[in-house]
Order: structure tokens, then sequence, then C-alpha cells
């Protein structure tokens, strides 16, 4: 984890590839398209017949980067020369901008689940999971599971908030979701919760008081609606549960993902900022 992020100076939208494809992802990417698309197809041809490989270059020089097919590099008989199409695909690809780049994921992504069924699209999920891009490919469409909204809310609690130790906790978490060697989503949910903890502990003069104390004192000071308390108070009380995040895992715990310590980020800064709003 490098020092910028430890200590919260890179943008949370870098941090999560939002709008961007940074070098990593663009050369995962790149792999598979070439050995689980391109090279997946059959390359063999007769003098009177394209290989499979070149009917799908055709399909896309056409349908996709729409030029002329009398313009894609072949053989004198009409055959692609697939040495030259990659060399023309290769210059654009590392040319294109991120949402290019995307454009061309999910043409790819119709055609594998459509005609050709090489498991493209989840081999595109795992590398955007491991590279922590918020995008996915579902039904062969790129949807963005991490919006701008949700970005705005974690950095605005980790700008906004004067308390070191919230923004400790807060940077912590993000750091501890977004680390692509090495993610620990159970304990990012549980620094997320902390930095409400932290929080309350704050407004209510009180270092010892539990979230669910301060949450009691909080509504009293600052008209808490009664439904967050409840709703907050209940998130506390599951990441205290003996199969929760803070105490010991049963064999049979569920799975802590990617989704659920990014929901609890983004819920615990959300709570953050209406704290600070409202305690103003």
């Amino acid at each position: 984890m490098r020092f910028s992020q430890r200590i919260g100076k890179t943008k949370v939208k870098d941090v999560l590839q939002i709008e961007s494809i940074d070098l990593d992802l663009k050369n995962r990417l790149w792999n598979i398209i070439l050995e689980n698309f391109f090279e997946n197809l059959s390359d063999y041809s007769s003098r009177y017949e394209e290989s499979h490989r070149g009917e799908y270059c055709k399909i896309i020089w056409k349908e996709f980067f729409h030029n002329t097919i009398d313009t894609i590099s072949q053989y004198d008989d009409g055959r692609v020369f697939w040495s030259g199409f990659l060399r023309f695909f290769r210059e654009w690809y590392f040319r294109a901008e991120w949402y290019e780049i995307f454009d061309f994921i999910e043409y790819v992504a119709f055609l594998d689940q459509n005609y050709i069924h090489n498991n493209f699209t989840a081999l595109c999920n795992t590398a955007l999971e491991i590279e922590v891009s918020g995008y996915r490919i579902i039904n062969s469409k790129i949807t963005e599971i991490t919006s701008a909204t949700e970005i705005g809310e974690i950095e605005n609690a980790i700008n906004d908030v004067s308390a070191n130790s919230v923004k400790l906790h807060l940077t912590t978490a993000l750091n501890l979701l977004a680390d692509r060697k090495k993610p620990d989503y159970r304990n990012s949910i549980k620094e997320s919760i902390s930095a409400v903890e932290s929080y309350c502990k704050i407004i209510t003069q009180d270092a010892n008081a539990t979230l669910g104390k301060a949450l009691i004192e909080i509504e009293k000071k600052i008209e808490l609606h009664g439904a967050l308390k409840t709703a907050f108070s209940a998130l506390y009380g599951y990441t205290s549960d003996a199969s929760g995040i803070r105490h010991a895992l049963l064999e049979d715990h569920k799975q802590i993902t990617f989704e659920d310590a990014k929901f609890i980020l983004v819920c615990c800064s959300a709570f953050i900022n209406y704290l600070t709003s409202k305690n103003r």
C-alpha cells in the first residue's frame, strides 16, 4: 500500500477506478481479450475458406470499428491477415480512452454470450474485481457498481471531518477495501463502523460510550431521526455479533464481499456527513 493511500491523499475516485482504467487493469483486460477471445477462435483456414478467427475479425472490423471491409489487412485471396489486424487493434487499444475500451469489452461480451461461449465475461469481471474497478459486466453490459454519489460521500467524510481518529478509521477502511494484492473486507467493515463510533464519542464528549449509548444521546442533542438511530444500532449489533466482524469467526460464517464492505463504507461515510451537518 502506497504512502499516499495510507494517509488519504490519493483520491477515492482513483483508488476505486471510476471513469478510468489504469495500466494494470488495461493490461489484464488486453490479455483476456487476446488469450481468451481471439486465440480461442480457430485459425484454421483453406485457400477458399476463412478461419473462425478471421470471420470475427471481419465482424469487429465492420460492426465495431465501422471500417470498410476492403481496408482490413488480408491476403490476396481475401482471407484476414491476423498479424496485420492485431497490429491495428493493439495500436488502437493502447491509445483508446477508458470508455472506448469498455465499449469494446461490451461488444465482445455480447459476441461471447450469444455465439462463442468462452467464459469471457466471468474472466473480465474477475480482472475488474482484482483491480478494484467500479464497474462489472452484467448481461453483456458494463454496469457501474460504484457511483459518483457514493464516491462523494466517502471523500466528503474523509476531508470534512476534523477529528484525526475518524479520518484514520475511514482511510484505513478504504485502503483495506481497495488493496489489490490482499483486500481485507472484514476489517474494512470494522474500520467503517469504528469511524462512526469514534465520531459519536466526540459529539457526545464521552470517550467511554458505546455506539448504542452515544446514539441515544445524539438523538436528544441534534434531533436524530429515530429510524436512523435504530438502523445504525442494528448495524453495530451485526458487527458485534458472535459470528460477525469483531469477534472470533464461526466455521459457518458468511463470506464478506467487496460489495458488502463498500456498502458499509458508503453508509458510514454518509452517516458521518449527516451528523456533521446536523451538529453544525
